[in-house]
């Protein structure tokens, strides 16, 4: 391993690089009584970022928004209080101007939560390789 002092002065060189662009805590979604998490795709009219629609990064239920290829054009990680919550942030989706639908996946259960892995896709390993299906 690498002593202390290595250790910060790489992390200063991979935060120069860009490499690392910010340390976050992990805060335990229940501590804050945020424990529903939904991804909600929404359908817009037309295409593309607008300042109308990144105006939905103003909602503090809303933690990551992307446009995305496929039947729908934007993905929205959400975290409320419980469904009311949820059905209350989606009353406000609809009000912002361009959004024609909505469509919500609640989260029963989470197996794997993890930050960006450098390396691990890089290439795809041979079928013998893979990991198993759990069932």
């Amino acid at each position: 391993g690498l002593s202390p002092p290595a250790a910060h002065e790489r992390v200063k060189r991979l935060r120069r690089s860009g490499a690392i662009r910010n340390t976050a805590a992990i805060i335990d979604p229940k501590a804050v009584r945020k424990p529903l998490l939904a991804f909600v795709h929404i359908d817009t009219k037309g295409w593309g970022k607008t300042p109308e629609l990144m105006a939905i990064s103003e909602h503090p239920e809303v933690e990551e928004i992307h446009s995305v290829a496929g039947d729908t054009c934007m993905l929205i990680k959400v975290r409320t209080e419980d469904t009311r919550a949820l059905e209350g942030l989606l009353s406000r989706l609809y009000e912002t101007p361009g959004v024609t639908s909505t469509r919500s996946y609640v989260v029963l259960s989470t197996y794997l939560e993890r930050p960006v892995q450098p390396g691990i896709t890089t290439e795809w390993p041979s079928p013998r390789h893979m990991a198993k299906p759990l069932y």
